[in-house]
Protein backbone atom coordinates (compact mmCIF):
# COMPACT_ATOMS: atom_id res chain seq x y z
CA UNK A 1 0.00 0.00 0.00
CA UNK A 2 1.50 3.06 -0.81
CA UNK A 3 1.74 6.71 1.08
CA UNK A 4 -1.12 8.05 -0.66
CA UNK A 5 -3.25 5.10 0.04
CA UNK A 6 -2.50 4.89 3.52
CA UNK A 7 -3.40 8.72 3.80
CA UNK A 8 -6.53 8.28 2.42
CA UNK A 9 -7.50 5.29 4.67
CA UNK A 10 -6.24 7.34 7.38
CA UNK A 11 -8.84 10.29 6.97
CA UNK A 12 -12.00 7.61 5.62
CA UNK A 13 -10.95 6.12 9.92
CA UNK A 14 -10.00 9.68 11.52
CA UNK A 15 -13.91 10.91 9.82
CA UNK A 16 -15.91 7.47 10.61
CA UNK A 17 -14.15 7.44 14.64
CA UNK A 18 -15.64 11.33 14.52
CA UNK A 19 -19.20 10.37 13.35
CA UNK A 20 -19.23 7.58 15.81
CA UNK A 21 -18.46 10.13 18.73
CA UNK A 22 -21.07 12.50 17.69
CA UNK A 23 -23.81 9.72 17.78
CA UNK A 24 -22.74 8.21 20.68
CA UNK A 25 -22.75 11.86 22.35
CA UNK A 26 -26.18 12.75 20.68
CA UNK A 27 -27.23 9.31 22.03
CA UNK A 28 -25.81 9.83 25.88
CA UNK A 29 -27.32 13.61 25.61
CA UNK A 30 -30.71 12.44 24.57
CA UNK A 31 -30.84 9.42 27.55
CA UNK A 32 -30.12 12.16 29.94
CA UNK A 33 -32.60 14.13 29.01
CA UNK A 34 -35.54 11.76 28.11
CA UNK A 35 -34.36 11.11 31.70
CA UNK A 36 -34.21 14.54 33.90
CA UNK A 37 -37.53 13.63 35.83
CA UNK A 38 -38.74 14.40 39.36
CA UNK A 39 -40.65 11.89 41.46
CA UNK A 40 -43.01 13.39 43.70
CA UNK A 41 -45.88 11.69 46.04
CA UNK A 42 -49.17 13.55 46.85
CA UNK A 43 -51.36 12.83 50.23
CA UNK A 44 -55.09 13.30 50.71
CA UNK A 45 -56.96 13.24 53.80
CA UNK A 46 -60.37 12.82 55.27
CA UNK A 47 -61.86 12.69 58.45
CA UNK A 48 -65.16 10.43 58.03
CA UNK A 49 -67.39 8.86 60.68
CA UNK A 50 -68.72 4.97 60.66
CA UNK A 51 -71.54 4.29 59.22
CA UNK A 52 -72.13 0.71 59.95
CA UNK A 53 -71.27 -0.89 63.10
CA UNK A 54 -71.70 -4.47 64.47
CA UNK A 55 -71.89 -5.28 68.10
CA UNK A 56 -72.23 -8.56 69.65
CA UNK A 57 -73.93 -8.83 73.28
CA UNK A 58 -72.51 -11.84 74.69
CA UNK A 59 -73.36 -12.95 78.57
CA UNK A 60 -73.30 -16.66 79.91
CA UNK A 61 -75.60 -18.51 82.48
CA UNK A 62 -74.73 -22.12 84.24
CA UNK A 63 -76.12 -24.45 86.28
CA UNK A 64 -77.53 -28.22 86.31
CA UNK A 65 -80.64 -27.61 85.21
CA UNK A 66 -80.70 -27.66 81.76
CA UNK A 67 -84.24 -26.73 80.52
CA UNK A 68 -84.51 -23.67 83.73
CA UNK A 69 -81.35 -22.86 82.22
CA UNK A 70 -83.31 -22.68 79.11
CA UNK A 71 -85.80 -20.75 80.35
CA UNK A 72 -83.30 -18.04 81.96
CA UNK A 73 -81.81 -17.58 78.66
CA UNK A 74 -84.93 -16.90 76.23
CA UNK A 75 -85.77 -14.44 79.14
CA UNK A 76 -82.92 -12.80 79.02
CA UNK A 77 -82.61 -12.49 75.51
CA UNK A 78 -86.14 -11.07 75.19
CA UNK A 79 -84.49 -8.49 78.02
CA UNK A 80 -82.02 -7.63 75.66
CA UNK A 81 -83.90 -7.20 72.83
CA UNK A 82 -86.42 -5.03 74.28
CA UNK A 83 -83.57 -2.58 75.94
CA UNK A 84 -82.27 -2.35 72.15
CA UNK A 85 -85.56 -1.22 70.89
CA UNK A 86 -86.15 0.98 73.23
CA UNK A 87 -83.28 2.66 72.36
CA UNK A 88 -84.52 2.85 68.54
CA UNK A 89 -82.80 -0.21 67.12
CA UNK A 90 -84.62 -2.06 64.58
CA UNK A 91 -85.67 -5.18 65.21
CA UNK A 92 -84.69 -6.30 61.76
CA UNK A 93 -81.13 -5.42 62.76
CA UNK A 94 -80.96 -7.27 65.53
CA UNK A 95 -80.25 -11.58 65.77
CA UNK A 96 -79.63 -14.11 67.82
CA UNK A 97 -76.84 -16.36 67.81
CA UNK A 98 -77.83 -20.27 68.26
CA UNK A 99 -76.44 -20.78 72.35
CA UNK A 100 -73.25 -22.59 72.85
CA UNK A 101 -73.86 -25.47 75.36
CA UNK A 102 -70.52 -26.64 77.56
CA UNK A 103 -71.50 -29.88 79.43
CA UNK A 104 -68.78 -29.96 82.34
CA UNK A 105 -69.56 -33.61 83.25
CA UNK A 106 -68.88 -34.76 79.67
CA UNK A 107 -65.60 -33.33 79.89
CA UNK A 108 -63.38 -36.46 80.87
CA UNK A 109 -60.32 -34.86 81.52
CA UNK A 110 -61.87 -32.34 84.05
CA UNK A 111 -61.94 -32.62 88.18
CA UNK A 112 -65.87 -33.68 88.47
CA UNK A 113 -65.21 -33.63 91.89
CA UNK A 114 -64.34 -29.55 91.39
CA UNK A 115 -67.54 -28.74 89.10
CA UNK A 116 -69.74 -26.17 90.76
CA UNK A 117 -72.53 -26.27 87.84
CA UNK A 118 -72.98 -29.02 85.29
CA UNK A 119 -74.04 -26.15 82.33
CA UNK A 120 -72.19 -23.26 81.10
CA UNK A 121 -74.56 -21.71 78.55
CA UNK A 122 -73.39 -18.36 76.58
CA UNK A 123 -75.55 -16.56 74.28
CA UNK A 124 -74.98 -13.84 71.44
CA UNK A 125 -77.04 -11.19 70.32
CA UNK A 126 -75.58 -8.90 67.40
CA UNK A 127 -76.92 -5.63 66.17
CA UNK A 128 -75.23 -4.45 62.89
CA UNK A 129 -76.96 -1.20 61.83
CA UNK A 130 -76.27 2.25 59.99
CA UNK A 131 -77.72 3.94 62.77
CA UNK A 132 -74.57 4.22 64.60
CA UNK A 133 -75.30 7.07 67.03
CA UNK A 134 -78.37 5.18 67.95
CA UNK A 135 -76.19 2.12 68.77
CA UNK A 136 -73.70 4.21 70.36
CA UNK A 137 -75.85 5.42 72.93
CA UNK A 138 -77.36 2.01 73.69
CA UNK A 139 -73.59 0.95 74.51
CA UNK A 140 -73.64 3.96 76.67
CA UNK A 141 -76.65 2.48 78.78
CA UNK A 142 -75.92 -1.01 79.30
CA UNK A 143 -75.67 -1.33 82.37
CA UNK A 144 -79.55 -1.17 82.33
CA UNK A 145 -79.33 -4.98 81.56
CA UNK A 146 -76.46 -5.38 84.18
CA UNK A 147 -78.96 -3.80 86.95
CA UNK A 148 -81.34 -6.55 85.13
CA UNK A 149 -79.32 -9.14 86.80
CA UNK A 150 -77.95 -9.99 83.10
CA UNK A 151 -74.30 -10.74 83.27
CA UNK A 152 -73.04 -9.28 80.04
CA UNK A 153 -69.49 -9.95 79.17
CA UNK A 154 -67.55 -7.07 80.01
CA UNK A 155 -65.32 -7.63 76.85
CA UNK A 156 -68.12 -7.73 74.76
CA UNK A 157 -69.40 -4.69 75.79
CA UNK A 158 -66.37 -2.73 75.63
CA UNK A 159 -65.58 -1.07 72.31
CA UNK A 160 -62.71 -3.65 71.19
CA UNK A 161 -65.10 -6.07 70.78
CA UNK A 162 -67.45 -3.67 68.76
CA UNK A 163 -66.63 -2.69 64.54
CA UNK A 164 -67.07 0.25 63.58
CA UNK A 165 -66.97 0.66 59.39
CA UNK A 166 -67.08 3.47 57.14
CA UNK A 167 -68.79 1.43 53.76
CA UNK A 168 -69.10 4.45 51.30
CA UNK A 169 -65.35 4.68 49.98
CA UNK A 170 -66.41 4.85 46.72
CA UNK A 171 -68.40 8.03 46.82
CA UNK A 172 -65.59 9.75 47.93
CA UNK A 173 -62.45 8.48 45.78
CA UNK A 174 -62.77 10.61 42.97
CA UNK A 175 -62.18 13.69 44.79
CA UNK A 176 -59.85 12.28 46.98
CA UNK A 177 -57.46 10.81 43.71
CA UNK A 178 -57.95 14.26 42.57
CA UNK A 179 -56.35 16.38 45.66
CA UNK A 180 -53.79 13.98 46.03
CA UNK A 181 -52.85 14.68 42.14
CA UNK A 182 -52.92 18.26 42.89
CA UNK A 183 -51.04 17.92 45.65
CA UNK A 184 -48.27 15.75 43.85
CA UNK A 185 -48.22 18.63 40.93
CA UNK A 186 -47.84 21.52 43.23
CA UNK A 187 -44.78 19.82 44.84
CA UNK A 188 -43.36 18.79 41.24
CA UNK A 189 -44.03 22.43 40.43
CA UNK A 190 -41.91 23.71 43.17
CA UNK A 191 -38.97 21.53 42.80
CA UNK A 192 -38.87 22.71 39.07
CA UNK A 193 -39.01 26.18 40.26
CA UNK A 194 -36.33 25.84 42.39
CA UNK A 195 -33.88 24.02 40.04
CA UNK A 196 -34.84 26.29 37.22
CA UNK A 197 -36.60 24.05 35.04
CA UNK A 198 -40.24 23.72 33.90
CA UNK A 199 -42.73 21.00 34.53
CA UNK A 200 -43.35 18.68 31.51
CA UNK A 201 -45.79 15.60 30.86
CA UNK A 202 -46.53 12.81 33.31
CA UNK A 203 -43.68 9.71 32.82
CA UNK A 204 -45.67 7.14 35.15
CA UNK A 205 -48.24 7.36 38.05
CA UNK A 206 -48.94 5.04 40.72
CA UNK A 207 -52.01 5.30 42.75
CA UNK A 208 -51.53 3.65 46.37
CA UNK A 209 -54.10 1.80 48.69
CA UNK A 210 -56.69 3.58 50.30
CA UNK A 211 -56.30 2.83 54.53
CA UNK A 212 -58.72 3.44 56.69
CA UNK A 213 -57.39 4.45 60.38
CA UNK A 214 -58.93 4.85 63.42
CA UNK A 215 -57.47 8.37 65.07
CA UNK A 216 -58.64 7.94 68.61
CA UNK A 217 -59.04 4.55 70.32
CA UNK A 218 -61.83 6.22 72.78
CA UNK A 219 -63.61 7.03 69.64
CA UNK A 220 -63.52 3.96 67.35
CA UNK A 221 -66.33 5.38 64.90
CA UNK A 222 -63.94 7.84 63.95
CA UNK A 223 -62.07 7.62 60.86
CA UNK A 224 -59.46 8.56 58.59
CA UNK A 225 -59.13 8.15 55.10
CA UNK A 226 -55.45 8.12 53.50
CA UNK A 227 -54.42 8.08 49.86
CA UNK A 228 -50.97 8.53 48.22
CA UNK A 229 -50.19 8.76 44.92
CA UNK A 230 -46.89 8.68 43.33
CA UNK A 231 -45.96 10.23 40.33
CA UNK A 232 -43.07 10.68 37.78
CA UNK A 233 -42.91 14.09 35.74
CA UNK A 234 -40.06 14.94 32.66
CA UNK A 235 -38.43 18.12 33.30
CA UNK A 236 -37.43 20.35 30.60
CA UNK A 237 -35.09 23.78 30.20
Amino acid sequence: MNKQSILIASTILSIGIASLGMFIKSGIVHFKESERVVIVKGLAERSVEANNVIWPISYKIVGNNLNSLYNEMEQSNQQIIKFLTKSGIKTADITTAIPNVIDYKADAYRNQNEIPFRYNISSTITVTSSEVAKVRKSMANITELMKAGIAVSSEQYGTSNVSFNYTSLNEIKPDMIQKATENARSAAEKFALDSKSKLGKIKTATQGQFSITVTDRNAPHKKMVRIVTTIEYYLRD
